[in-house]
Parts: C-alpha cells; sequence; structure tokens
C-alpha cells in the first residue's frame, strides 16, 4: 500500500532536504492569536492587499513569506493520529494499518510505545490530536510549465475565518463578487462535446466577468477536471495578464497521491508536485489547472468527504459576509451548480437548498444531474417512487442494485423537495430559448432566487441591482431587472450610479441615464468631493490632489491631512486648464456647503467609512451648488483617463465644443506628467479623440451658420472659467481646431476689422500713404453705415484695423532700422546727433511699448503670471534682450572712454533688431512656414554642435600636443585647439601640420612674437620639423573624413529629416502661429513707433486717473446675453446630437465593421441552425409522447368498454380480447412529463421537513404519495421526539410510555386543554393520537406542548394605505392594503400577531406582548366582529403524526380613516414591549412571513363584503384592491 503524506520527524540536518529554499525566521515575530481574533472585513481586505495590484500570487516576495512562514503554524493546525490501534484491514501491499489508515512508521515515534492508550479501542476524539501545520506555500506542477499555486493543509476543525483570513490578507486573493459551488461526480464521466463546450465557456465567462471564486474537490478527476480543464482554455486563450480566475480546490490531505513533497515545516516556496495518474490507486491527484487547494486533514488516511463539512462551513461564512467594491455593499451571493454526480451530490443539493441558495443542474451532464432536470417539470404529485425507480435504473446501471427501498425513498423525498423549491432549481438544457450559455443561467438562477426571497418594498429589487452593478452584467440588469413591471424613480437609482462611475462602468451609467436618471438631481456638493475622495490612488491626478493637502497641511501647521475639498480639484484643475480660465470651484468662506436635498431608499453602500445614501439625505431647502453637473462629472472622468465613461458623459453635454477642447487640454498637461508610457499614449490618443470631436461639431456648425459658429468661438463660457472656445483650444495646442477654415476664415476677419476681406494689399498701402483716397471707393467695408463717402468714421476705421496697424508698424520699423544703420556707419559723433537722439527716442517708445504688453491683463490674472506668459513668447525674449543690449551700448556709448566699445555693443545690437524682422514674415503664407523650419533647424544644429565639439576638441588638443611644446598663451592655445580645427573643416588646412610647407619665418621659434604662432620643434641643426609627419597627416584624414563626410552629411539628413516632418504640418503650424500675430496687432495701439507714445499718454491717464480697467477687445472675447446664449447652446447641441448620428452611421458603413457584423451574423445563424436541430429531435420526441398517451388513453376507454359489456353479459371474460398490461399502462403514465396546472397540495408539506426545527432530530422521509394513512408504508420507521418544557407547566409527558398515555382524554375537554379538533374525530392508535393530514416522519409531540391538536389564534389586522391627505393610495386603479406584523425577539422572520393558545386563555400570550392589559378586552370585542377566515390545520414545521396545530385566523379590517378602534389600537401599539417591531406593511407576496402565516393571507373571506374579496395578489409585489 503506497501511503504518502506522513514523516516521523523532520530533523534540522534534513530541513534543508525538505525544504531547499529554507529562510532563517528568526527575526520573524509570530503574530499573536489575539491579533487575529478580530475577523477582518472585507473592505480591509481589498483594500490592504489590493495596493499591491495582484500582480500575480506566486510567489511571493520576501516579506510575505516570512509573514506566512510565522502566521501559519500559529494560526493554522494539522491532525496526527498519536496512537496506533490495529486494524483488521490491510493495505494494499499487505501491511497492518491503524484504524486511521497510516502505517506504524507513519505515527510519531514517541506516542507509538506510550502505554496510555494500549487495551483501548480506537477513539478519533482522543486519538488525533491537533498540532501546526506543516504544509503549505507554493505548488508547482512538475512538468507543466510554469503553473504554480497556492495551498496549506488544514484540520477539519479549523474556523472558516481564519482560512478566510489567509486566502485576502495573506494569499492576496479580493474578496468575490459571486462565489460558484461546483459539485457533482467524483470521477470521469463524458459529456457530450457541445455541452461541454458551452458549460466550460459559460463557467469561465461567468468568473471572469463577475469577479467570483470557484470553489471545487481540487483533484484531477470527474467535475474538478472539468472546470480545471475550462479554466485552462480560457488562460491560453486571452492575451492578457487580467485573465486570472480564482480556482479553489477543497480536498481531502488523506486522500491526495504524492503528499508528502507538500510536506515542509518552513513552507515549500514552492513545492514540487508530480501529477501520476497511473500510480495513484485508490487516492487521487490535485489538478494542476486550480490556483489555490484547501487541504482538509482529519487524521485519517484514504477516507473521502472528510473535507466537506469544512467546505459547506466556509462557504456559509463567505456568503455572510459584505463585498464592498465600487461603491456597492452586498452580500456575497452563492450559486451551486451541479454536473452528473451521485449520492453524495443528491445530498449537497438537498442543503443548498434547504439553507436558501440558488442550484444549476446541466442537463445531458448524466446520473442525479439527469434525474433532477427529467422530472423537474413535473408537478411534485407526479414524481413518485415508482418514477424515481425508473429513472434510477436507467441512469444507474451500473450501482441500481446498491439502491434498497429505503433509499428509493430517501431519493424520492429529497428530489419533491428540491424540485417544489422552483425558485432555487435552475435546470440548463442544451438548445433552450434564452439559455444558450451558462453564465446567463448562472446569473438568472441568483436573480430567480432573490426575486423569490421575501423582502419589504424595494428591497429585493435593490438587492438585485447591486448584485448586478457588482458584476457588471448590464445584460442581465437589462433583462431581468429593467422590466415593465417595475417603474424605478430616476433617485432611487443615485446610488447605484455613483457606485458605477467609482467602479468605471460605463454601460450601467449609459444604462441609468436611459432610465430617467437626471445629473442635474444627481451631482451635488458632496456627491462630487465623494467622487473625488474615491479616485483610485494609481491616478496621477489624485497624487497631484495629495500634493496640494500636503502643502496645505504644511501651511496651517496641521498634523492631519484635510479630506480632499472641491477648492483642492479647482487649485489643479486651473493648473492643467492654464491660468487663463477661473477656478471652477470656489473656496467655500463658511462650513455650510449648498447641497441639494433627495430622497433615496435604505440602501447601505459603504465605501472607506462613508455612505452613498448619505449623500443624498439632505435636509430641505437647500439648492445645488454645481453650475454644470455633465461638466463636473466629465471632468472627473478625464482627469482619470476613463475614456468610454468620458464619452457617455460628454454625449450629454451642452457646451460640448468647449468640453471637448478642455478635456484635451487637460489631458495633454497629465501626459506630460504620466510616468507610464503607455499610458501617456491614451492619454494623448484620447486627447486627440476629444479634439476630433471639437472639429466635428465646429464643422457642423459652420455649415449650418457661420456668424453663429463663429460666436461659439468667442463665447465666454461660464461653465469652464470664463475662458472661450478659441482659447482653449490656443492653450490645448490644438493646432488642427485651429486650422480649420471656420477658425481661420474668423481670425482673417479679426485682422482686416471693419475692413471688406477681399481688398486688396496695394489698396491699403496706397491708403495708408495717402489717406484722403479712403474717401473714394478703393476701398470697402463690411459696415453699411461706414459706405457713405463723407462719414469721419472711416477714417478711424481704417487706421484701427490690424492689417494697417501691422503695415504701418512694418514701415516704422524699417525706417528706425534705416535710420540706426545710418548713424552707426556714418554720423556717430562723440556727440549724438539729433539724428541719434531720435534714435533714442523711438527705442523709448518700442520699450513703453513692451511694457505696456507686459502688463496688460484684462482677464485679471496678476504681474507675475502675464510676465511668464510673456516670456513664453520667443520673439518677446528677442526684443528685451535687443533693448537690454542696446541700453548697454547706449551706456559705454554716453562714456568718452568706452566710445568705441559702445559702438560695437551697438552694432549687435542692430543685429539682433534685424532678426527680429522674421517675426513680421509669419504673416505671409509663403515666407511663414519657412521661418518656422528655420527655427526646427537651428534646435538641429544646437544639438549637432555637441557632436562636432568632440571632434573639434580631440583633433585640437592632440594636434598642439603634437606639434608644439609647451604654448603658454591662452589666445594661441584656443587658436590652435578651437579656430584653426573648425577651420580646416571648410578647407584651410594649417601649413606647418605638413613638413612639406614648413617656413620657419611664419612661426616664432620661442613663442615671443604675439602676432605669430609658435614654431614646431624643429632639430637644432637644420631646423627641420621633427614631428612624425606620417601621423599628423593621418590624423588630419581621419579627422576630415568623420567631419567633413560623416558629421556634415549627419547634419544635412538632420535638416531633412525635420523639413519633410515640419513641411507636412507647416501650413497647420503656420495658421496656429498666425492667431499670435493677429491677437498681438488687434489689441495694439493703432500709431506706430514713435507715435504710439501719445496712445501711452491716453492708456495712463484712463488706468491712472480715471482708474478703468483693462477691457480685452469685443472680437476676441464676448460675454451674451443670458437668452442668446441659452438659444446658442442649445443650437450647439442640436448639432452636436447630428454629428454623434453621423459618426454611428459611418462607424457601421465602416468596411472592417461591416465585416464584424457579417462574422457575428453568421455564428448567430449557425447557432440557430444547430438550436434548430435540437429543437426538432425535441420535437419529434414530444409527438412520439403525444401518440403514446393517446394510444393509452385509447386502450383504456376500450377497457372500459369491454368492462362494461361484460357486466352486462354480452361477453365471457375468455373471450376479451388482451390489451396493454397495467404494467405497461403505468410506464406509460410515467414516461408523460407535460406539466398540468399546480394545485395546493391537499397535505402537508411544511410539516415534513427533514430536519426538525429547534433539534438535531431527522425525520423519516415521507414522499407526497405515502403521507395519507390509508395508504400502505410498511418501510415507515419514524423516530419519537418530544421536547422538555421546563417553562410551561401545562404540558403532555414527553416519554411515551403506554401508562401515561392513557391519561389523556382525546377528543374532548381534557381539564383546561381542548382536545377537540375542528376537523372531527381522529384517530388514537395505541394511545397516540394521528395526525389528521397524514404521517410527519416524526412520533411524539415534537416542541408542540399537547398530543392532538394544539389551539392557536391569528388576527388579520388590516387597514386602507393613505396619503398624508387622507385619501387611499392606489396603485394600477387598485387600493393598496396594509396589514400589522411583527417580529419577535430572536427571530428573523415576520409573523402575524397571534400564536398558541394557553389552557383556558382568550388571547395568545404573544398578542398580550403585543397589546397593552388595558386593551385586551376591547380587542376580543373587536375579534368577536371580525370575519373567520380560517379554521382549522395549519401545516407548521412543529407538527408531528402525534401533535399538530390547528388555528383559527380572523380579519379584522379598520375600512375608515377615523375609525376610532383603530387609533386606540395604535396608541396601545405604541407602548408595547421595545423588543418587539411592529408595523403597518403593505401586503404583497414577497413579504417576509412565516411561511404557514402567508398561507392563511390567501384565504377567502367568509363574507363577500370584507375587504379581502377586494383585495387580490398582483405580481407587481404589492396587494392591491380594485375599485
Amino acid at each position: 500500500m503506497a501511503v504518502h503524506g506522513r514523516h516521523s520527524k523532520v530533523l534540522p540536518s534534513e530541513l534543508n532536504k525538505v525544504c531547499p529554499e529554507r529562510e532563517d525566521s528568526s527575526s520573524v515575530h509570530p503574530m499573536k492569536m489575539s491579533d487575529f481574533e478580530v475577523v477582518p472585513n472585507l473592505q480591509q481586505s481589498s483594500s490592504s492587499i489590493s495596493r499591491s495590484r495582484r500582480k500575480a500570487h506566486f510567489p511571493s516576495g520576501n516579506n510575505e513569506k516570512e509573514n506566512l512562514i510565522s502566521w501559519i503554524p500559529e494560526n493554522i493546525r494539522k491532525k496526527e493520529c498519536v496512537h496506533f490501534v490495529e486494524s483488521s484491514q490491510t493495505s494494499d501491499s499487505g501491511r497492518t494499518v491503524c484504524e486511521c489508515g497510516y502505517l506504524r512508521e507513519q505515527h510519531l515515534e514517541d506516542v507509538v510505545k506510550t502505554p496510555l492508550f494500549l487495551g483501548k479501542e480506537w477513539d478519533p476524539r482522543r486519538h488525533i490530536q491537533e498540532m501546526p501545520t506543516d504544509a503549505f506555500g507554493d505548488i508547482h506542477f512538475a512538468g507543466l510549465g510554469q503553473k504554480m499555486g497556492k495551498y496549506v493543509r488544514v484540520s477539519s476543525d479549523t474556523p472558516p475565518r481564519v482560512i478566510y483570513h489567509l486566502m485576502t490578507q495573506h494569499w492576496g486573493l479580493d474578496a468575490p463578487n459571486l462565489l460558484i459551488s461546483v459539485t457533482g461526480g467524483a470521477k470521469n464521466f463524458i459529456m457530450k462535446p457541445r455541452l461541454k463546450n458551452i458549460f466550460r465557456q459559460g463557467l469561465v465567462k461567468v468568473a471572469q466577468t463577475t469577479g467570483a471564486w470557484i470553489i471545487t474537490g481540487g483533484s484531477h478527476a470527474g467535475v474538478m477536471k472539468q472546470v480545471g480543464e475550462a479554466v485552462r482554455d480560457f488562460i491560453l486563450n486571452c492575451s492578457y495578464k487580467e485573465a486570472e480566475i480564482v480556482t479553489i480546490g477543497i480536498a481531502t490531505w488523506g486522500t491526495v497521491y504524492n503528499r508528502d513533497s507538500l510536506i515542509c515545516p518552513m513552507g515549500g516556496f514552492p513545492a514540487e508536485y508530480v501529477l501520476d495518474e497511473e500510480n495513484q490507486g485508490s487516492l487521487s491527484c490535485l489538478d494542476s489547472n486550480h490556483s489555490h487547494f484547501i487541504l482538509v486533514d482529519d487524521g485519517t488516511h484514504g477516507r473521502y468527504g472528510v473535507e466537506i463539512p469544512l467546505r459547506t462551513r466556509l462557504e456559509k461564512f463567505i456568503s455572510e459576509q459584505t463585498k464592498v467594491k465600487g461603491g456597492v455593499a452586498i452580500k456575497i451571493p452563492i450559486v451551486c451548480v451541479v454536473l452528473e454526480g451521485g449520492p453524495g451530490t443528491l445530498d449537497t443539493i438537498y442543503n443548498a437548498i434547504t439553507n436558501g441558495t440558488p442550484c444549476v443542474v446541466v442537463e445531458g451532464s448524466g446520473r442525479v444531474a439527469d434525474v433532477i432536470a427529467q422530472v423537474a417539470n413535473l408537478p411534485v404529485p407526479k414524481i413518485t417512487i415508482a418514477l424515481i425507480r425508473k429513472k434510477l435504473s436507467v441512469l444507474f446501471h451500473d450501482t441500481y442494485e446498491l439502491f434498497t427501498e429505503g433509499k428509493l425513498v430517501e431519493w424520492t423525498k429529497k428530489i419533491q423537495d428540491i424540485v417544489r423549491s422552483q425558485h432555487l432549481l435552475t435546470i440548463f438544457r442544451e438548445g433552450k430559448y434564452g439559455q444558450q450559455d451558462v453564465d446567463v443561467a448562472i446569473l438568472q438562477a441568483l436573480f430567480k432566487a432573490s426575486q423569490n426571497q421575501d423582502h419589504f418594498g424595494r428591497e429585493n429589487l435593490d438587492h438585485q441591482l447591486k448584485l448586478a452593478v457588482a458584476w457588471n452584467r448590464v445584460d442581465i440588469a437589462r433583462s431581468e431587472i429593467f422590466t415593465d413591471d417595475h417603474e424605478w424613480k430616476p433617485t432611487d437609482l443615485h446610488p447605484v450610479m455613483a457606485a458605477a462611475l467609482i467602479s468605471n462602468k460605463p454601460e450601467f451609467v449609459k444604462l441609468f441615464l436611459e432610465q430617467g436618471v437626471r445629473l442635474k438631481e444627481f451631482v451635488t456638493w458632496d456627491t462630487l468631493i465623494y467622487l473625488y475622495n474615491n479616485m483610485a490612488s494609481s491616478c496621477l491626478f489624485h497624487s497631484k490632489l495629495q500634493k496640494v493637502l500636503l502643502e496645505e497641511t504644511e501651511n496651517t501647521a496641521g498634523s492631519k491631512m484635510p479630506r480632499i475639498q472641491l477648492h483642492h480639484v479647482s487649485q489643479v484643475l486651473r493648473e492643467l486648464l492654464g491660468h487663463s480660465t477661473q477656478p471652477l470651484y470656489p473656496k467655500p468662506k463658511h462650513v455650510e456647503r449648498p447641497r441639494l436635498s433627495i430622497p433615496v431608499p435604505h440602501i447601505k453602500l459603504n465605501v472607506h467609512g462613508s455612505s452613498l445614501r448619505s449623500l443624498y439625505k439632505r435636509s430641505a431647502g437647500r439648492v445645488t451648488f454645481s453650475m454644470d453637473p455633465v461638466r463636473d462629472l466629465l471632468i472627473w472622468a478625464v482627469v482619470q483617463n476613463r475614456q468610454e465613461l468620458a464619452e457617455i458623459i460628454w454625449a450629454q453635454s451642452q457646451d460640448c465644443m468647449a468640453a471637448a477642447l478642455a478635456c484635451s487640454k487637460i489631458l495633454k498637461e497629465l501626459a506630460k506628467e504620466e510616468e507610464d508610457t503607455d499610458t501617456t499614449d491614451e492619454m494623448l490618443a484620447l486627447a486627440e479623440q476629444y479634439e476630433n470631436k471639437a472639429i466635428g461639431v465646429f464643422t457642423d456648425c459652420y455649415r449650418k451658420d457661420e456668424e453663429r459658429a463663429q460666436k461659439l468661438l468667442i463665447r465666454v463660457s461660464e461653465a469652464w472659467g470664463k475662458t472661450t472656445c478659441l482659447q482653449l483650444a490656443l492653450e490645448a495646442k490644438n493646432m488642427n481646431f485651429v486650422a480649420h477654415g471656420g477658425v481661420q476664415a474668423f481670425l482673417t476677419k479679426v485682422w482686416w476689422g471693419k475692413l471688406c476681406i477681399d481688398n486688396g494689399l496695394w489698396r491699403v498701402i496706397a491708403c495708408m500713404l495717402f489717406f484722403p483716397l479712403l474717401y473714394t471707393s478703393l476701398i470697402t467695408f463690411r459696415e453699411k453705415k461706414l459706405q457713405p463717402m463723407n462719414c469721419l468714421t472711416r477714417f478711424r476705421a481704417f487706421f484701427t484695423a490690424p492689417v494697417v496697424i501691422f503695415h504701418m508698424n512694418i514701415l516704422s520699423y524699417f525706417t528706425f532700422l534705416l535710420l540706426f544703420a545710418y548713424v552707426l556707419m556714418v554720423d556717430f559723433q562723440p556727440l549724438p546727433s539729433w539724428w541719434e537722439y531720435l534714435i533714442y527716442f523711438w527705442l523709448f517708445s518700442l520699450v513703453c511699448e513692451e511694457t505696456r504688453q507686459l502688463l496688460y491683463d484684462p482677464d485679471g490674472l496678476g504681474v507675475l503670471k502675464m510676465a511668464s506668459l510673456y516670456f513664453k513668447d520667443f520673439w518677446n525674449k528677442l526684443d528685451v534682450c535687443a533693448i537690454v543690449v542696446f541700453i548697454t551700448g547706449l551706456t559705454c556709448r554716453l562714456i568718452p572712454s568706452t566710445l568705441y566699445p559702445g559702438r560695437i555693443i551697438l552694432s549687435l545690437a542692430f543685429i539682433i533688431f534685424c532678426l527680429r524682422l522674421m517675426h513680421i514674415f509669419t504673416v505671409s503664407r509663403t515666407l511663414g512656414p519657412k521661418i518656422i523650419i528655420v527655427k526646427r533647424m537651428m534646435k538641429d544644429v544646437f544639438f549637432f554642435l555637441f557632436l562636432l565639439a568632440v571632434w573639434v576638441v580631440s583633433f585640437g588638443v592632440a594636434k598642439q600636443a603634437i606639434l608644439i611644446h609647451n604654448e603658454e598663451r591662452v589666445e594661441w592655445l584656443f587658436r590652435g585647439v578651437v579656430y584653426h580645427s573648425y577651420l580646416t573643416i571648410f578647407g584651410q588646412i594649417p601649413s606647418y601640420i605638413d613638413g612639406v610647407n614648413f617656413n620657419i619665418d611664419q612661426c616664432s621659434p620661442n613663442g615671443t612674437d604675439p602676432y605669430k604662432p609658435k614654431c614646431p620643434e624643429t632639430n637644432e641643426d637644420n631646423k627641420k620639423p621633427i614631428f612624425p609627419e606620417w601621423l599628423t597627416v593621418i590624423l588630419l584624414c581621419l579627422y576630415l573624413l568623420f567631419t567633413n563626410i560623416l558629421l556634415l552629411n549627419l547634419l544635412i539628413a538632420m535638416f531633412n529629416y525635420t523639413f519633410q516632418q515640419v513641411q507636412a504640418h507647416t501650413d497647420q503650424i503656420w495658421k496656429f502661429q498666425r492667431h499670435d500675430l493677429i491677437e498681438e496687432y488687434h489689441g495694439r495701439p493703432p500709431a506706430p513707433p514713435p507715435f504710439i507714445l501719445l496712445n501711452h499718454l491716453q492708456l495712463l491717464v484712463r488706468r491712472v486717473l480715471l482708474c478703468r480697467p483693462a477691457t480685452r477687445h469685443k472680437h476676441l472675447k464676448e460675454k451674451l446675453e443670458k437668452n442668446e446664449e441659452a438659444a446658442l447652446l442649445s443650437w450647439e447641441m442640436y448639432l452636436k446630437e447630428n454629428y454623434l448620428q453621423h459618426q454611428q452611421c459611418q462607424k457601421k458603413q465602416n468596411t472592417e465593421q461591416k465585416i464584424r457584423d457579417i462574422a457575428q451574423r453568421v455564428d448567430v445563424l449557425a447557432e440557430l441552425l444547430d438550436l434548430d436541430r435540437v429543437k426538432r429531435t425535441g420535437l419529434v420526441e414530444q409527438r412520439l409522447i403525444a401518440l403514446e398517451d393517446q394510444v393509452h388513453q385509447s386502450a383504456k376507454a376500450l377497457r372500459w368498454i369491454m368492462q362494461a359489456l361484460q357486466g352486462n353479459g354480452f361477453t365471457s371474460e375468455e373471450d376479451m380480447p388482451p390489451l396493454a398490461s397495467s404494467r405497461t399502462s403505468e410506464v406509460k403514465e410515467l414516461d408523460l412529463e407535460e406539466k398540468p396546472e399546480e394545485k395546493q397540495p391537499p397535505y402537508h408539506v411544511l410539516s415534513r421537513n427533514l430536519i426538525y426545527p429547534g433539534s438535531h432530530t431527522i425525520r423519516f422521509p415521507v414522499p407526497d404519495e405515502k403521507v395519507p394513512w390509508e395508504v400502505d408504508f410498511q418501510l415507515y420507521d419514524p423516530p419519537a421526539y418530544s421536547a422538555d418544557h421546563k417553562d410551561t407547566a401545562v404540558q403532555d409527558p414527553f416519554n411515551l410510555s403506554l401508562e401515561s398515555l392513557l391519561k389523556i382524554n382525546y377528543n374532548a375537554m381534557d381539564g383546561l386543554i381542548d382536545r377537540q379538533s375542528f376537523h372531527g374525530l381522529y384517530t388514537v392508535q395505541d394511545g397516540l393520537p394521528l395526525n389528521p393530514m397524514g404521517r410527519t416522519g416524526l412520533r411524539g409531540r415534537g416542541r408542540l406542548h399537547s398530543f392532538g391538536p394544539n389551539h392557536a389564534l391569528h388576527p388579520v389586522v388590516t387597514r386602507w394605505r393613505r396619503n398624508l391627505d387622507g385619501s387611499i393610495i392606489r396603485k394600477s386603479l387598485k387600493k393598496m392594503l396594509e396589514v400589522l406584523v411583527a417580529q419577535y425577539p430572536l427571530s428573523d422572520v415576520w409573523a402575524l400577531p397571534g400564536g398558541s393558545l394557553e389552557p383556558g386563555e382568550m388571547l395568545p400570550l404573544k398578542l398580550k406582548w403585543i397589546l397593552r392589559r388595558e386593551f385586551w378586552p376591547q380587542f376580543q370585542n373587536l375579534l368577536k366582529q371580525g370575519t373567520e377566515i380560517h379554521k382549522g390545520y395549519l401545516d407548521d414545521p412543529r407538527n408531528t403524526d402525534n401533535a399538530w396545530v390547528e388555528t383559527v385566523a380572523v380579519s379584522i379590517h379598520f375600512d375608515s380613516q377615523n375609525d376610532v378602534q383603530m387609533k386606540r389600537l395604535n396608541s396601545f401599539l405604541q407602548g408595547c414591549d421595545p423588543e418587539l417591531c411592529i408595523r403597518w406593511q403593505v401586503l404583497d407576496r414577497r413579504m417576509p412571513l412565516h411561511a404557514n402565516h402567508k398561507l392563511l393571507l390567501y384565504k377567502p373571506p367568509a363574507r363577500p363584503s370584507l375587504s379581502f374579496r377586494e383585495a387580490e395578489f398582483s405580481p407587481s409585489l404589492s396587494l392591491t384592491a380594485s375599485t
């Protein structure tokens, strides 16, 4: 017998062999158990571990490994058998084994010989002890590539919270959004290929899309192998890293083959595991496709099923946790998926259904799954023992002989209970319409279960919606939640809308907008703060906000960092948008902030300690601060680079063009600081998309109306910081937008001012030189009022046009340069002439103009900001440089001793002034682009000089060192090293470098002549140079080769590349830079220098003396009236919708999109053909069944006719022709699986639940057909149970001795106890009464007090639901009814007021708890006046064969709101026990009432005038009453 997994002892010397990667952990402090006692919630686990982003679970880092090595042995145990007791069984090799299954040598050496347990029987409770686990770490499957997993060996008694803490905190798993427990056959089975593919794809899809955990048995066989292969195929087909699926295998440690390789006391990192199916024998190997393994150890070997209790507890614990993700807090749902399976699988399904867990059974997988699937559509009475026997004989043909009669009865009962819970049972059938995918079936099963759960009001729908958001399955939300059955209020969707935004689920945001969510109501001040406080920590904008908060903390000397507020956001946004924009969110001056009061439902959605619901529950009377909610959400989405979300929100925007340009600006600025190159590329691509959106909208606007479109460019946008679209485009450097024909037409219009743009330039120059020509028809104006010849304003309109100002300044500048050149070359006297003074005066006017440009601040940005903007312009820098050099030269010129240096400096200033002429040529469409190319090439030359300097300096130093010895003159060192080397490039080779051309007369031997270089080293005899000529010639050749050929050609290539690169965008660049020139001369004073001083004097008087602020010209920034602005924005929004529709049409007409659509249609068509084949096969089967049914009915009719004829003496029995046997008829009848109309069963159901409430007693299974006492049931042997109620004085004996039972007087009043039944006399057998409704599977009286009937009273108190004004609330024209319900202590469900009647009492004790004593007599009168709606047997889980509950349900209805008795009742309810919960609840089908109490509400009233006759249950979740 090959037994693995036990070691007697692990010595320190052997530790390295077992754990090859053991590390010294002496410095690691183990975690105390007290530290672990606090159960971590999911929010902490998802936040602490998620910071590492779960890059990969394998391998662990050193710190994580050390923490794991110290934590696991401290908190997780294993089990060992500490006493060897010889078993009667032997191992496969014939060796003696212990009762635990292990060999003698596999027990611990120090306890094998312990005499303490000698002679005693083996008892696992005493002979198995817990000790620290010795198997955990990373598991590596040898020979299967890089497949790694996590594993741990745990005791079967390990608390689930410890394992959950290990998985979430140490293994780094995110808490699941869904728990999928896959169960079924543990042995390999065969599935249809198509069904297998559908199951694999659907299971993995639902796990991947919802973030689920898949839990299986973990072995490499059966259903576990199917799940593993599904995960493997998915990972192989996925090309991205996020394809990881958490698949947890929970297996029995004692059944794992090769488990000895997993044992490592210090952890296996990794542990090598060999998957060997050939030699595993009765054991099983772990599946290599699972990601995590929990190996459950109970100290035994070879015993399967040990892990089931721990797995059940763990699944239950996980399902009770609350998962918080993206603002949605949900209880983690669990679903059971069943494939194939045997008896254990049936128990698993039954337990899951009993606990309220939905199950998805895959039909066609075999055995148990097919048995349940084939009878699921039958009414429960049709599911008989004979039918189950037939199904088992077909589907369990190999093991059918093992099924005893008792086992068949048990299976029948369990299958009946499973099928009875249709809301928890979902059958996945291949080819069923609407259920082609397993993932849809799984999610629909959860929704179906949720829809049938009992909730008050909208809680059920809210829970479903939260599930859909957490799973990110908008398709399920559309098909299952947003249906015509329920109408959602937009305010009800606000919390989940915020959750969808935070978790970046654009499809849900789009869905909520379609459902009527209004952003103006949704976006409040606190909502925005909440959204910004829940930004992803990896977001660059979040880090910038943290820097702002840190600076604020340092400035205020505070110890605690403040929370993010909107003025912090505004500060960062202003840096991104540019300081030309005003702050979007002002800093609040007071604590109170403007908010919006919105009622929302009671949905608990917690993230980071704050509540989404609390954001909307505000006091009334406050208004929202947000000027533009769409803008606020758009900014929030864009700064996080959420493309799809931002696109949806932008489609809702009104000021869409400004929004698109602002988004482009923000993204470009963020891309500059982003370190991740991929994210940078995404941001730049998204910025380009928004620029294209702005271009597209503006193009449609310009085509529709040029004037209104141009007005959009310069309109002051209050929502975007009082800036304009044109300014945003310029700030973002959106060249394509600025180069748009409409924008250029507008700029041209501004350039020409009030002149017509078709005026020739020669006409403008002619009028400039001779202004009387203005009053002729030579010049035309755009405005009609300027057309008359005698209009004096024509003069002002002409000379204030930017084009005229520009040319006048050109003329002035050329005059200045000519005069400057004349002075420098002709009239530069020791004392300045009047021409030179004119130049100084002219320069002073230029300085004044530059100062005006520096201080011109119409937007109120401040001097420092204006200075930074001023010096960003290259031409301004050149102007300042020229002025500074001129002033320096002027200063030197005025000092007689520095007259000549002053002239030199002024000459340099003249050069700079001449370079300034290039700015003038930028207006030219021909020369402007060339100047741009020259500027770019200057950058290339600058970088080229670095390369050239390397060669020049290296050659120059080597040449100087070889030729000349100790040259001490610095100027001649520079000449020899740099200057001569540089001239050599252009062909001026020094003569002394070659001995042939050497002439000693051209140099100074000792270096004393300042005008001659020092001679090279020469021979003292003949004065010939002695330097190695061959070396200098070689160096010269190499130098010329690399500089003249390589570097110069490299420079030419760089110029060529720059030219080609810029040439393609030259037009756009020129058009973009053209705006700067136009804006400059648009705001420039009309007079040219030096006459511009008059304008400066005028400005000085206006600003200083009159205190008038600077104003921007209307042409570039215009504030519109509100009505005009609203109309303009509406027009823009209308054209934006047209643009989006046009984009969608173009997308559909795209060739690639058409190919994708055709491929999708072909796939759908192929799938429909496959489904049609399946449907046809099913149709034939249905027709054959119908035909057999007709034949069977005909045979029965013929039998009846022949029996009637025989009874009348027409024929004898011998002459009767043979018909189908009764056995055949029975089979035909059993084969019919058509589902007739369900009827209420005539016998009890709750009274036959296998688990008796309040005890560990298990009932004997009683199928429906065996319930009546008249039906023979020889196997019936129910257990007996009678509880001892020590707190009750009156109770029957709890032992079933005949002597004590004979003292009871049945069917009569037995003292104070009424043993009379409402159903008449009941049978008494062996001193015990028999339940009139039949068998229950339990003898005795159970938890009831008396044998026989136990009487109860349940008042049904109702009233109409009314508005505040007293009117009855109606829904779909039906009145809404309310019923009085109560929740008693230690109970999770609600109940009707009332309960069991104590002997001799008129009111139940529970009813007395609700009402005060003084109201008891009045309530008895109300009961007498009420209407009896039910009197008789009550199907109660406490009923037994010998004791049952009978109740009287009385309806008390208050029709008027002024009813005195109702008011008195409400007043006495207010003074009831504080531990009780009392409420008036709208009557609907999903009230969380006791099941038997809910049945009472279905009972029809005795009188038709009662309100219950008016009321009826509607499918829309509420009970209403018709008019």
